[in-house]
Parts: structure tokens; sequence; C-alpha cells
């Protein structure tokens, strides 16, 4: 039997035990329904045989060669990842077009006893509400800004909000990257569907009668785009402007990378990165200064220079000229919690 999504939140309320994505592996890598797992009954050097011989054949030596390798991989899944499955075991099986692949899996499934389905239109359907949720639509409630400078702890405020109820999207968390030339983080960023896919399962889940706060980015988070919707919202939010002083900021990335200071060849990699935007005597004294181990001098000059400039030219682009200022002397756990106090009353009045 197949089921069809009509909203992104069915699949919760469908309450399958296990979500099975049987398409290759560099399919399910690139995007998947969210939870599943990938039991592939072709893999990819398989998928493309296949393929060749259905274009350069026929279509039946195709199958034919196709079908016992999709009976070869299922027997190995079943008696592998599948082998301490009960008999009340529900899966939800599907592939790319809910088509041959995941039809002849539960089929296969379906004769062992378990209660298997698949899902109509197969990722597609997936994909196709995803598309809707975060490029046909608006943002379902009303965006605030969390502006200021780099190194304001905007993203640690974002989660001190969540936790005092204030409803948050972490678009620099969905896109595993903080935003800026230095904010690569372990593990790499998604694909552009994977993020798109996080994003609407985090817009579907709002509150639209209440504010949603998201850190002021710009349009692209790393090399993820923001979705035109939501980007043209965050163009028109309200700002609430975090101002810290900059030594307390360059403290605070000191911290707040080190990560990156851990790894000298790769923090010189970066500042190298910086030379077609400054004059060659700064890149060398931000390179000498990295190699010092003078990250907090580093990170105050890097600020002066590069990136508190560039984000007053970003506020003028976008409007962000009249944002309501919260200033903090420091950027201590205490402080924080203070300042985070202070501004879920601003949002809750607004």
């Amino acid at each position: 039997m197949a089921v069809t999504l009509t909203s992104l939140s069915d699949l919760a309320r469908m309450g399958f035990d296990t979500i099975i994505d049987v398409r290759s592996p560099s399919e399910w890598a690139e995007d998947h329904v969210p939870g599943a797992i990938n039991l592939p009954v072709l893999d990819d050097d398989e998928r493309a045989r296949v393929g060749t011989i259905y274009k350069q054949v026929s279509p039946f030596n195709a199958r034919k060669i196709g079908g016992a390798l999709v009976a070869r991989n299922a027997a190995r899944h079943i008696e592998g990842p599948l082998a301490g499955m009960s008999g009340g075991w529900r899966p939800l099986v599907y592939c790319w077009r809910g088509g041959q692949r995941s039809g002849s899996f539960a089929l296969i499934l379906g004769q062992i006893g378990w209660r298997v389905e698949t899902l109509a239109g197969g990722y597609k359907s997936y994909r196709s509400l995803v598309v809707q949720a975060v490029h046909d639509r608006p943002v379902p409630a009303r965006v605030v800004l969390l502006d200021g400078n780099t190194g304001s702890a905007k993203t640690e405020l974002l989660a001190l909000l969540a936790a005092r109820g204030v409803q948050v999207i972490d678009l620099e968390g969905m896109a595993n990257h903080r935003g800026s030339l230095f904010g690569h983080r372990a593990g790499g960023q998604p694909s552009q569907k994977a993020f798109e896919g996080r994003l609407a399962a985090a817009l579907a889940a709002l509150d639209p009668a209440r504010p949603v706060v998201i850190e002021a980015e710009s349009s692209k988070v790393g090399n993820l785009s923001l979705p035109p919707p939501l980007w043209k919202a965050m163009r028109a939010a309200p700002r609430l402007h975090v101002l810290a002083p900059r030594a307390a900021r360059a403290a605070y990335l000191t911290r707040a990378y080190a990560d990156l200071t851990a790894d000298p060849a790769e923090l010189t990699r970066v500042i190298d990165l910086l030379r077609p935007l400054h004059a060659a005597e700064v890149i060398h004294r931000w390179q000498g200064l990295a190699a010092e181990g003078a990250f907090a001098p580093l990170a105050d000059d890097l600020m002066a220079r590069h990136y508190d400039p560039r984000y007053d030219k970003q506020r003028e682009r976008t409007g962000g000229a009249g944002a309501e200022d919260f200033a903090i002397d420091a950027l201590t756990p205490e402080a924080l919690g203070a300042l985070a106090d202070r501004l879920a009353a601003r949002i809750a009045a607004l």
C-alpha cells in the first residue's frame, strides 16, 4: 500500500517504526527524508550499470539484471540490519519516484510478513513539499532579526532565547557553518537540498501567532543560499542589535573559534583567502599574529579592518540602520543570560 504525503508533518503522525530510503548512497547523501536510514537495493555502480544496459541493450535485460541485484541486496539487508525486527515491525520504504526499487523491496518485506508501506511519489513527493514550504510560501510567522557585529555571541544568545521559550531558527546550525570566511565546521556543509529540508521542518513547526527570531545573515550561509521568501522577510524584519565592545568580542571569538586556532595551518590558509581584499602588509601582520598565537589581537584587528566595516555596509544595503540597540559590557555566561532575559521580554512585546 502506498501512503501520500500532504504536509511535512504527516510522517510523524503516521508513526512508522522505520523509514527506509532504498536509493543509492550518493542519492541518499545529497538529501533524504528526515530520520530515514539508507538500505540501497542498488549501489551507485550497480545503478549506473543497469542504466547503461537499459539504454544500450534493452529494458528487458536491464530489468533482469537489476532484479537479480535487488534480490541479492535485499537478502543482505534482511540478514543484516533487519535481522532483529519483530513480526509487528512497520516500515515505510521509498525510492526516487516511488517506483520499481521501493516496490520490489517492499514486496519482499511484505512476503516475510512485515507491515510495510511505500511512499507514493517517493523522495520527489517529499522534495515537492519542501520546495513549497521554502520557495513558494511566505514565512508563516513574523521574523525578528538578532543583529550584532562579529563576535557578539548571537548564536549563543539564540540558544538562550530558545531555552526561555522564544521561537528561534538557527540558520548557522542548519547550515553547519558560522557564517563567515572563518566559519567552517567539522563535517562540512549539507547540500542545498538538505539545508532546505531542515529549514522546511523548522518552518512547519512554527506557531504563526508568535514571532520567530533569526540571526541576521547575508543571503548566504557559507555556500548555502537562503530561499527568497525567507531573505525577503529578513530584510523587512525589525532588528534587535547587540552592542558589545570590540575587546569583549575579540576575547569571545578566541574562545568560540578554538577549533580553528588549534589548527595553525588551516588558520593561515583562511587568512590567505583575504589577500584580494587587503594590502599585503595587512595580511602579513595577521599571519604574524596567528603564528605568535596572539589570537585576541588577531581577532580585534580582523574586526577593525575587515568585519565591522562590512557589517555596517551590509546594514545600509538591507535596511538595518534603524535597529533597536541592546548594549552589553562583557560576553560572560552571566552577562549573556541577563541579556537574553532583556531580549526575550522585548520580543514578547513586539
